[in-house]
């Protein structure tokens, strides 16, 4: 079910914080309905591509110990809780409004089709993971009532794809001339054309974060232009995952090296209070 990655649907509560809504016990309760629905939901989903790719994954270093893989748990169990985790994240979804029912089923739907042969798919693979953290983001905003900024969208697909390629470019590396072995997309992506890939959207998610900060809406919704200086909070946070990306590779996705990184975790903590204060205590 990989707990450890539901911090990715923290997305959910993005438009929660900057809609200014903290406060409102309802907006809140209905966001981390929300949160749990997606949490819920990629887990489903994570179950379906272990079983799925459970002959593959017994060709890689770390994924061979998946419990699938290694035959720990039957496959007719992981289908059960597979539907038991879906139905439950639709339930919930449906508990909170028809639209973020809406957004949490496209967000399955999509999955499954990434799981059944779009993540062979260069490019589109990388493609469908930024979708479907715009979609934690839209179900946050529509479990609230709101309207998601434009800003706050972009920001969102930069940022996933950030994720999303320093994942397959760790795959890459980590698998060597295996790695097309073990996922049939990785033969056709090479380390040059992954890096710079990276470059684009990392160049993107400043800029964007910037021009966010900077915007007049921005500007008349916080009252003031205080919100740019969280600027280098953003640049020491993608600065530092690129320094563990590239001068600190370890066996460990980069997701789970982000988790262990103290001074990341330290900055995340400080950009997220400044924030807080910028955002409600003026």
């Amino acid at each position: 079910m990989r707990p450890h990655q539901w911090t990715k649907n923290v997305f959910v509560l993005a438009p929660l914080v900057f809609a200014q809504a903290l406060s409102d016990s309802g907006s809140v309760k209905r966001a981390g309905l929300a949160f749990v629905a997606f949490c819920l939901a990629s887990s489903s989903v994570y179950l379906v591509n272990d079983i799925r790719d459970r002959k593959e994954d017994r060709n890689h270093p770390l994924k061979q110990h998946r419990p699938f893989a290694a035959g720990k748990i039957p496959v007719p169990v992981g289908v059960a809780a597979a539907a038991m985790l879906a139905l439950g994240s639709l339930l919930i979804a449906n508990h909170l409004d028809s639209s973020v029912l809406g957004v949490v089923s496209l967000y399955l739907f999509l999955n499954v089709l990434y799981t059944s042969g779009l993540k062979q798919v260069v490019i589109l693979d990388v493609l469908i993971i930024s979708v479907g953290f715009v979609l934690r983001v839209l179900g946050g905003g529509r479990a609230i009532g709101v309207e998601v900024s434009a800003w706050l969208l972009m920001c969102t697909i930069f940022v996933s794809l950030l994720l999303a390629l320093s994942k397959r470019r760790h795959e890459l590396i980590l698998m060597a001339d295996e790695a097309a072995e073990q996922r049939r997309v990785l033969g056709q992506y090479s380390a040059p054309f992954l890096d710079q890939m990276v470059n684009v959207v990392t160049a993107s998610s400043v800029l964007s974060y910037a021009l966010y900060a900077v915007a007049p809406e921005t500007i008349e919704r916080f009252g003031g232009t205080e919100l740019v200086y969280t600027i280098p909070f953003v640049l020491y946070g993608i600065f530092r995952y690129l320094f563990l990306i590239y001068q600190k590779s370890t066996r460990r996705n980069p997701t789970e090296a982000l988790l262990r990184d103290a001074p990341f975790l330290i900055n995340l903590l400080l950009w997220a209070a400044a924030v807080l204060w910028i955002v409600y205590a003026r």
